[in-house]
């Protein structure tokens, strides 16, 4: 960055008093920090990257205390990010503010095919970061583990099931999936069952896959319990919420079997429990409207399905699909995949973490019915009038999260709570956490003031969190004028 945009960065961290998950401080009046690994690591880890600036003391009220010396800084941060693997190059801008140097030092996200980023005197597993809101944590098992398998090819799709009755198949599953194949591959005709199946992905020196499993098992859960769904209706806007008579959930189901069985299953609870109103036109004709399409719905749980971790790391980790009054959210474990980003869902071809069941699922679903993904999720919400479906990806879980009408009304409240929001929007110049908007607004339940006011201007974008990463964090503020 140039010097010009260190000062309005450095401006606004000081207006603000706060870190981000792209911004780290260091006093570094006194000398270099003698252990920048931990931040090193995880903004080469962390999508766009990030900042270190030196020179501000969060102790001292975010005093500009400037740098001892901005060359020998240089010099000996450069030297800690040789210690890294891979090697990570900082680009550094000084510059002078209040008679004081500041120097910032960028750091670049690292390539997916190079992460994870650690420090290499602590090794892979104990010198690897991520960033979560404004700390350095250390990364789990699990999250290095999901850069080896893109790296490294691993399909846990394809590994070995163990004997017994998981891996007992349905015999007619299997026969309807050869006659469409052979369909659909002419050049599988004169090849034998075993050696189709095994060419899918589905079948390994003549046993079943786990993908094999998955999709023709009888029983998948014998062998993998976690590989199922659990789905609830939650009676607050968050999970720990009761309802009246003390109950935590209006509508609890575990649901198990194949891919398929599995869909059918989900789609049976969302028939269950979504709410629907009879729309009268004009001319006396009636019809039902669900509050979600169910489409959306379907194309999230089946890419749920399809795109899931199989890893032994999530085998007791199901899909989760939660039901609140404003919204349904569909969690799988596994984040995104490879070279995938948040911005580049639907819009370009993606690395897939399970082409063995994908392209099987491809055979065995109808034409009319076969699953596009994010574009349809998008064009079905548009389509019903509602709010865009948002998508997150964090700490090896992904969450696709869709809005009914009554979050839609909640974004567009101000009409009649215009004196509240203008509040909010003035108080919230420089970040406030809930307990001072709370006495703010003079009022005593915090779980009302963010249920009425606070999340649907967040959800609008009129307020800001100051640790977007971290929502429930006791130190998140808000703020209405972000950098």
């Amino acid at each position: 960055m140039l010097a010009e945009e260190l000062k309005l960065l450095v401006d606004d961290v000081v207006n603000f008093r706060c870190e981000l998950n792209s911004i780290e401080l260091k006093a570094a009046a006194g000398g270099t920090p003698q252990r920048l690994y931990n931040t090193l690591s995880s903004f080469s880890n962390q999508e766009g990257g990030g900042v270190i600036i030196f020179g501000i003391d969060q102790e001292k009220d975010y005093e500009i205390c400037g740098v001892y010396d901005p060359q020998d800084l240089q010099v000996k941060v450069t030297e800690q990010a040789q210690q890294m693997e891979p090697v990570v190059r900082p680009l550094f801008t000084v510059a002078q503010i209040n008679g004081k140097t500041v120097v910032s030092a960028e750091i670049s996200e690292c390539d997916v095919s190079e992460k994870p980023c650690y420090y290499r005197g602590a090794g892979k597993t104990r010198g690897s970061f991520v960033r979560v809101g404004e700390a350095d944590l250390p990364m789990t098992e699990h999250e290095i583990y999901n850069y080896e398998v893109y790296r490294r090819n691993i399909q846990d799709e394809l590994r070995d099931v163990p004997e017994g009755i998981g891996a007992s198949l349905n015999d007619a599953g299997l026969k309807l999936f050869l006659s469409k194949i052979r369909v659909e591959k002419p050049n599988f005709e004169n090849l034998s069952d075993e050696d189709v199946l095994t060419l899918c992905g589905l079948f390994k020196d003549g046993r079943p896959t786990l993908a094999g499993i998955m999709i023709f098992g009888l029983y998948p859960q014998a062998n993998f319990p976690g590989f199922g769904i659990t789905a609830v209706v939650v009676p607050g806007y968050e999970v720990g919420n009761v309802a009246q008579d003390g109950a935590r959930f209006l509508d609890n189901k575990r649901i198990d079997g194949t891919i398929s069985a599995l869909l059918d299953g989900a789609m049976a609870f969302v028939n269950r429990n979504i709410k629907v109103k009879t729309i009268v036109d004009e001319k006396g004709k009636r019809a039902d409207k669900p509050e979600y399409p169910l489409k959306a719905i379907r194309e999230v749980i089946l890419n749920a399905l399809i795109h899931r971790d199989y890893s032994r790391h999530t085998e007791s980790s199901p899909i989760r699909i939660l039901f609140f009054p404003d919204r349904l959210e569909v969690e799988n474990p596994g984040g995104l995949y490879g070279r995938v980003t948040i911005d580049s869902l639907g819009k370009a071809g993606a690395d897939t973490r399970n082409p063995a069941i994908a392209a099987a699922l491809e055979v065995l679903i109808d034409t009319e019915n076969r699953f596009s993904g994010i574009p349809t999720i998008r064009y079905e919400m548009e389509t019903a009038g509602l709010s865009e479906p948002k998508f997150d990806s964090s700490r090896g879980v992904f969450r696709v999260t869709l809005f009914n009408e009554n979050a839609k009304e909640a974004v567009n409240f101000e009409e009649g709570n215009g004196d509240a929001i203008k509040t909010i929007i003035h108080f919230c110049k420089t970040p406030k956490s809930r307990k001072e908007l709370a006495k703010k607004l003079n009022i005593s339940s915090t779980s009302y003031m963010m249920t009425r006011y606070i999340n649907p201007l967040l959800e609008s974008g009129r307020l800001k969190m100051t640790i977007p990463n971290k929502p429930k964090s006791r130190n998140q503020k808000y703020v209405s004028e972000f950098f």
